[in-house]
């Protein structure tokens, strides 16, 4: 997923990884303070660069914040194919992992608020997380298509992210999570 941006494209591995640096610190500073109450200034300083050098990546507030995101979920939607394309590991135990690096993984004290920076803001996001969201349901339904079939595996697939969206905000840990929603995808697979 190509990232939608304003600023200057990366010219060499450095400035990549310089980028991917500021987006990750970016990423923790919206999250801690949330879209609104996060300057420029915060983020600059998170990643250890000036103001006028974030301003050089990235024109605005908003179009660091798009980037942070589609960042994130790109590591995300990466993981989560890397997980279902282990095909000689057991599905339930594939599908776990996926829901764990889709979503379990932004449950707890910490890191649930870079899920709610995210959730928060839909109106400066719109494809950004809407165009993960699709992948992700297609990776779980193709996954359980091998299994069960095409004509079942969509609504397999959407009950397992109805699921998984309801532990979420019931659960206070991802241990927990994680326990329950195996549960949840064994009865599924039935």
């Amino acid at each position: 997923m190509k990232s939608p941006e304003v600023g200057h494209p990366p010219s060499t591995v450095a400035d990549t990884d310089r980028r991917t640096m500021v987006l990750d610190s970016a990423m923790v500073t919206f999250a801690r303070f949330g879209y609104r109450k996060t300057s420029m200034e915060e983020v600059a300083r998170a990643a250890r660069i000036s103001r006028p050098g974030l301003y050089f990546l990235f024109s605005s507030k908003e179009a660091v914040f798009r980037a942070a995101v589609a960042q994130a979920l790109d590591r995300d939607i990466t993981a989560v194919e890397r997980v279902l394309a282990a095909t000689s590991r057991p599905l339930p135990e594939r599908l776990v992992e996926a829901f764990d690096q889709w979503a379990g993984r932004y449950i707890g004290p910490l890191t649930s608020d870079v899920a709610m920076v995210i959730e928060d803001n839909p109106d400066l996001l719109g494809e950004i997380i809407e165009t993960p969201r699709r992948r992700f349901e297609e990776l779980i339904t193709d996954a359980i298509a091998l299994k069960s079939g095409r004509e079942a595996a969509s609504t397999v697939a959407q009950t397992m992210i109805s699921a998984s969206i309801g532990l979420k905000h019931q659960v206070a840990s991802r241990e927990v999570y994680l326990q329950r929603l195996h549960v949840a995808i064994g009865l599924l697979l039935r």
